[in-house]
């Protein structure tokens, strides 16, 4: 029995400051954060991207270009999300000891830039995952849509009762215990570690 363990990224493996980012990105377009949000942040603009409804990098970039008015170097993107990502030493640790129980895998809601861009956007992640690391615009839905979860199962050919999950928002982990996956609401690291030591030891015990 194989086991599968997917975590969250942003607020579970690193503090991710959403009003820095925003700042960031103020200070390369010159558009504020209120008009930031109503022009891109939303369902026709950033969520359609975590759930792979661009063609491609390139079509979602020019579609993010296109509703601010303005050009947007790639690195400066890729610069300005990074800033605003504080990793979390507990939580990744956590994650070691799970990649010593099973498969781990990373399902962050974000789009195809980000995709692009995780290992520099994530650096401290590449030694634990290698190549699992995935944005929900590559399975082509996003948390918490139960699809998503069930492509991640089927990508690794895991029962969902072998899967494990952990995110910060509640109203996702709704969504993978909709399919049968294990979920750990996130509140600590410590917590975390637990949730991960219980899930081995009771399918240990099947």
């Amino acid at each position: 029995m194989s086991l599968l363990f997917i975590f969250d990224m942003d607020d579970v493996l690193y503090d991710y400051d959403w009003r820095v980012r925003m700042a960031g990105m103020t200070e390369i377009t010159g558009i504020p954060l209120a008009e930031l949000r109503r022009l891109w942040w939303h369902d026709e603009g950033e969520w359609k991207g975590e759930a792979g409804q661009f063609a491609s990098v390139d079509e979602y970039f020019a579609a993010f270009q296109k509703a601010l008015g303005v050009s947007v170097d790639e690195n400066e993107w890729v610069r300005v999300r990074r800033a605003a990502m504080t990793p979390w030493p507990d939580s990744l640790a956590a994650v070691r000891r799970a990649s010593e129980l099973g498969q781990v895998t990373l399902l962050t809601n974000n789009g195809p830039m980000a995709h692009k861009h995780l290992r520099e956007l994530a650096p401290e992640l590449i030694e634990l995952f290698g190549d699992h690391m995935f944005t929900s615009s590559h399975y082509g839905a996003r948390k918490p849509d139960p699809v998503v979860f069930e492509r991640v199962l089927a990508a690794y050919d895991t029962a969902p009762e072998n899967a494990f999950f952990a995110d910060d928002m509640r109203i996702n982990v709704e969504g993978a215990r909709s399919v049968g996956i294990t979920a750990y609401h996130f509140g600590t690291a410590a917590g975390l570690l637990a949730a991960i030591e219980e899930f081995a030891a009771v399918r240990a015990a099947v």
